[in-house]
């Protein structure tokens, strides 16, 4: 075993553990050294290549690291395959802005394989940057053997997935109005377009449609989106809210609009008559005159009419909703359901009336070729000209934008290919049941809710960059051949393809079996989320190949992933697997929260509100990273605000203690070793048989904490393992080592000293293989020393190689536990008492009074009285069980909580809470119970405060629900002295530090003073002198010529005391 030194560098170390992971091929090892195990499945979600890791990436990826180490430790195999989403608007959007390309003729004038070609050129951009910094966090996953969408394997097991969805009838083509990208030309699931609003200034007009008959009345609807009435096709009211026609006194005219809604024209009642009342229903069916004249034939097939919706409200607006059934979805179903329009109708003009790049069509003669947003102005110029504008103003409202374009959506009806989901919802709420979740309300709730609302899914997108919908078509469209192989399309095309995009299958046709010349492939490629949700079985390149490991690793284990994909990737992969297999496509899930900038913001480039990640590994190492990641509330789905602070703490709080108690460790059992001529051998048995009661209380709270993350890993709560460890690094180095510092360097003797040696060697070991998982580099730097005193046999090559540690029975110690957390408290609240008073911990304080009736909790105090004692620097501990000469009990209701469980008994039952007498209180105390108006009350109603009754003036009481302290603050001649002698050791120690000694360092230790006070306090205290620093201080006249080291310090007065050493 090497000695180590005084510093470290966590990142620099790190480089070395990485380096030392590629030498050994670690990772291949050890997923070689599982086979034959149980297999644990996981999947990787593939992310886009085309940007750089951010730290939502860095926090999913440690979630998945550390599950899937835990559960190679734990025996399992486990493979982890990377994956690489290559298709979709992400890398299209790239080359549109490269070429400037705007419009479909655009692509076609550059040629889809051009197009695609300079795709594929950008796919894996930053690939390299993205495993360079995935090997550099530590995480062990096949980069090499990753799979990728843009595979032909990968591609052809979508094929299938399609073909097997096609057979079961599941898939239709339908008209549906979606959110629609002008910028990027395609529509967007419901999912991509809720990721962008933005406050925008709209128009809002109130317009009139004067009624077919009687056109001296008009119906007024109110419009945000003016470019839409070119296609308005009906009117919609309520049926069951009231109307009423009115007679506008200024502008003479008469207007039908809902009673509660005139306020969007008129102040004052006077403005206005009302001279008919209406309900909804009554209006249905009158005719109105079109807004334009473009599509008034319309009206022949129940085209400008009054229909009604119970979606229209009163809340705004003049509570008749206009209709454009192409762009707005309630307004496509409320036309469909009064058979105005059928899902059929694909190439109706007025459901075409703007094209794919958002221009309206010729049929829109005044305004063809315009950009329907910016034809707003020209067409309520129109309207007013007309006299049908009635009222015109400007709202501020939030409105979506594409997330890619940064272009603002609008809602389109668009042709499309559909999955039934709507047919499978029950089946998706059965599957998902079966699944077990990290948040549960997440499941319970958002995911739950959204199956229960699914929708027919639009897997096509009218773009180039994916995988080519298989299915050809006759040009009536009735005849209609999926295919769901690269061999079945052979068969059916005699033509033998190697690549499955568009530029190699466009041109393949195949002869019709029904005498309808050749079937061409229709245009669309798959929406990327169809093809990411077909990710356990094209990974695989299922059923084609690998059926049988299919099987074995279907529904994964274990899947991760960030709160933004209940919508997306968890619910593309529930939808595909239960059409397919009935059945959840994973068992467990950790589905964690949003990581944010330390302003709460969303993380931003422009903005640059959030620290760059490859500096903050450079800078603090990535162990560090992932445990701030991991150790906060973002791994049970809340929001992280990212500090960069909160990184640094963990190296100050976590790592540097951690590593100086393994320094101290490992300097210890070297000085021992030389001490005794033989390497130190630990032994468990000898560890075990320590009467030392420190010693079992660490060795029974480190099985405790054992037995714990079993439990909890099992449970995938990581937002309860990690806070334990960490804690239990805390124990370790600020408790344990600190109590026991003089026992390793030997001031008990060389039989407790090894003792002292296996207990932390045990300790340091356990925790060191136990950690790794969530700190991979650190405890495989400590490991490769650490194990150098284990004999040859039991060495690995890292401790990545080793089991989980399960818990040793023999070492519980439930009671010890509890002795040593009540010392604990009690230390604490006398810490917490000297700071309110300001006596520091290097004055002695005379006593500690601890007052409780619950006499087992005093035995424990008594128990570890000496430690209590040195750690609070006191004369004297005492213990009393006479609550009743000291305290005085208060009770303190939770009043909130009272009311809510005990509703109107709340009102008696308050008031008598506070007329309890001090021993009713005592007896509820006891008996955790109390029965008050009738009502039985516990400790959750009810706090009871202890408060001191005797005079505060010389002593400080701080206290919780179990106990009550008391530190005496009254200092004399014999405490004033002890802090003198703390203060000379204290300057000793530091000349010591300062000049370079080590704490085994044999020197002569000398003194003089002026000051009679602070001579007669080192001499009395001489034995305490001794006892810390291992040899006597002795006092001497002057420094002689031989001096090593010398310093004049102050205790008393200025400069009154010079310390020298000499060799």
């Amino acid at each position: 075993m090497q000695q180590v030194p005084q510093k470290i560098s966590f990142p620099k170390e790190e480089e070395k553990v990485l380096d030392y992971w590629n030498q050994i091929k670690a990772f291949e090892t050890s997923v070689k050294m599982s086979e034959g195990k149980p297999e644990y499945s996981f999947y990787d979600g593939p992310p886009f290549a085309t940007g750089l890791p951010h730290y939502g990436h860095i926090l999913t990826g440690t979630i998945k690291d550390t599950i899937t180490r835990y559960a190679h430790q734990t025996g399992h195999h486990v493979e982890r395959r990377f994956g690489w989403d290559c298709h979709g608007l992400p890398i299209e959007f790239e080359i549109d802005k490269l070429f400037g390309v705007k419009t479909k003729d655009d692509v076609l004038k550059m040629g889809i394989p051009k197009y695609n070609q300079e795709c594929r050129n950008i796919v894996m951009r930053y690939s390299q940057e993205w495993n360079v910094t995935t090997k550099r966090l530590g995480r062990w996953i096949d980069t090499d053997n990753n799979y990728k969408t843009m595979d032909p394997t990968f591609m052809e097991s979508v094929w299938w997935v399609f073909k097997r969805l096609y057979d079961k009838e599941l898939v239709y083509q339908g008209f549906k109005v979606m959110p629609y990208s002008v910028g990027c030309t395609t529509p967007l699931s419901n999912f991509e377009a809720g990721q962008n609003y933005k406050d925008v200034n709209d128009p809002a007009l109130v317009v009139a449609f004067p009624v077919v008959g009687d056109e001296q009345v008009s119906f007024l609807a109110w419009t945000t989106t003016p470019w839409t009435l070119p296609s308005n096709l009906a009117l919609c009211v309520n049926p069951k809210m009231e109307y009423v026609k009115i007679q506008d006194i200024k502008r003479d005219k008469q207007f039908i609009l809902a009673k509660t809604r005139t306020t969007i024209l008129y102040k004052t009642e006077a403005e206005f008559k009302v001279l008919e009342t209406y309900t909804g229903s009554q209006l249905v069916g009158k005719k109105y005159v079109p807004m334009f004249p473009y599509f008034a034939g319309d009206a022949a097939t129940g085209g400008f009419s009054v229909i009604s919706g119970d979606f229209v409200t009163d809340d705004s607006g003049t509570g008749i909703v206009h209709c454009a059934p192409a762009f707005g979805e309630e307004d496509f179903n409320a036309c469909l359901a009064h058979k105005i329009i059928s899902r059929d109708q694909y190439k109706r003009p007025i459901l075409n009336t703007v094209d794919a790049n958002g221009r309206f069509s010729d049929d829109v003669v005044e305004y063809k070729g315009q950009f329907v947003k910016d034809a707003d102005k020209e067409i309520t110029k129109a309207i007013k000209d007309k006299g049908r504008l009635v009222k015109a103003d400007q709202i501020v409202h939030s409105y979506p934008f594409c997330w890619r374009s940064e272009t603002p959506l609008i809602y389109k009806a668009v042709g499309s290919w559909f999955v039934k989901v709507e047919s499978i919802r029950d089946r998706l709420v059965a599957n998902n049941d079966t699944t077990y979740w990290v948040p549960e309300f997440v499941k319970e709730k958002r995911f739950t809710n959204w199956l229960l609302n699914a929708c027919d899914w639009a897997i096509s997108r009218n773009r180039y960059w994916g995988t080519p919908i298989p299915l050809w078509v006759s040009e009536d469209g009735e005849e209609v051949v999926a295919i769901g192989s690269v061999q079945e399309l052979y068969e059916k095309s005699g033509v033998r393809i190697t690549d499955l995009h568009r530029e190699s299958i466009d041109h393949i046709t195949i002869p019709s079996q029904k005498g309808k010349g050749v079937l061409r492939r229709i245009e669309e490629v798959f929406d990327c989320w169809f093809e990411s949700g077909s990710m356990p079985y094209a990974q695989q390149h299922y059923p084609f190949e690998n059926e049988d490991k299919f099987n074995k690793i279907f529904p994964a284990d274990f899947i991760a992933e960030g709160i933004d994909q209940t919508r997306g990737w968890f619910y593309t992969l529930m939808v595909l697997s239960t059409a397919l297999f009935d059945r959840a496509p994973f068992k467990n899930l950790i589905c964690s929260g949003m990581v944010l900038a330390h302003d709460g913001k969303k993380m931003s480039k422009r903005l640059k509100n959030y620290p760059d990640p490859v500096e903050v590994i450079n800078n603090y190492g990535s162990d560090a990273l992932r445990l701030y990641l991991i150790n906060s509330p973002v791994v049970k789905g809340d929001v992280l605000k990212f500090q960069e602070k909160g990184v640094q703490d963990m190296i100050k709080d976590v790592f540097l203690p951690w590593f100086n108690a393994y320094r101290f460790f490992v300097q210890n059992a070297l000085k021992f070793a030389s001490q005794q001529g033989k390497p130190f051998a630990p032994d468990f048995q000898v560890a075990l048989g320590s009467e030392n009661i420190t010693d079992k209380w660490i060795l029974a709270a480190t099985q405790t904490l054992i037995k714990f993350v079993h439990e909890e890993m099992k449970a995938y709560r990581l937002y309860t393992v990690v806070p334990k460890l960490v804690k239990f690094i805390d124990q370790l180095t600020n408790w344990y080592v600190r109590l026991n510092r003089r026992r390793f360097k030997g001031a008990n003797g060389e039989k407790d000293t090894l003792v002292s040696l296996n207990i932390l060697y045990e300790v340091l070991m356990t925790i060191c293989v136990a950690m790794a998982p969530f700190t991979p580099f650190f405890t495989d730097y400590m490991y490769q020393n650490l194990k150098n005193l284990l004999p040859a046999d039991k060495q690995m090559g890292s401790v990545h190689f080793l089991p989980y540690p399960e818990p040793r029975e023999s070492a519980f110690n439930v009671d010890i536990e509890l002795a040593f957390s009540r010392m604990q408290t009690v230390i604490e609240l006398g810490r917490q008492a000297r700071d309110r008073r300001t006596k520091p911990l290097k004055y002695p304080l005379k006593e500690l009074m601890v007052i409780t009736e619950n006499q087992h909790y005093l035995d424990n105090l008594d128990q570890l009285k000496t430690y209590i004692l040195e750690e609070l620097n006191l004369l004297n501990l005492n213990l009393t069980t006479n609550e009743g000469a000291f305290v005085t009990i208060t009770a303190d209701p939770d009043r909130k909580r009272i009311g809510q469980r005990l509703k109107d008994h709340a009102k008696k039952i308050n008031p008598a809470i506070g007329k309890l007498t001090n021993d009713e209180l005592r007896a509820f105390q006891k008996s955790g119970e109390i029965v008050i108006e009738g009502q039985v009350l516990t400790t959750e109603d009810i706090k009871l405060i202890r408060k001191f009754s005797g005079d505060t003036a010389n002593c400080e009481p701080l206290g919780n629900n179990e106990i009550l302290t008391v530190l005496d603050l009254t200092v004399d001649q014999v405490l004033l002295e002890k802090g003198f002698a703390r203060e000379v050791l204290n300057r000793i120690q530091r000349l010591r530090k300062s000049s370079g000694l080590n704490a085994e360092d044999n020197v002569k230790m000398y003194f003089n003073t002026s000051s009679k006070e602070l001579l007669t306090a080192i001499n009395n205290n001489q034995e305490y002198l001794t006892s810390v620093l291992q040899f006597p201080i002795v006092e001497s006249e002057k420094p002689t010529t031989d001096v090593f080291a010398l310093e004049i310090a102050t205790v008393v007065d200025t400069n009154d005391i010079t310390i020298w050493f000499i060799k």
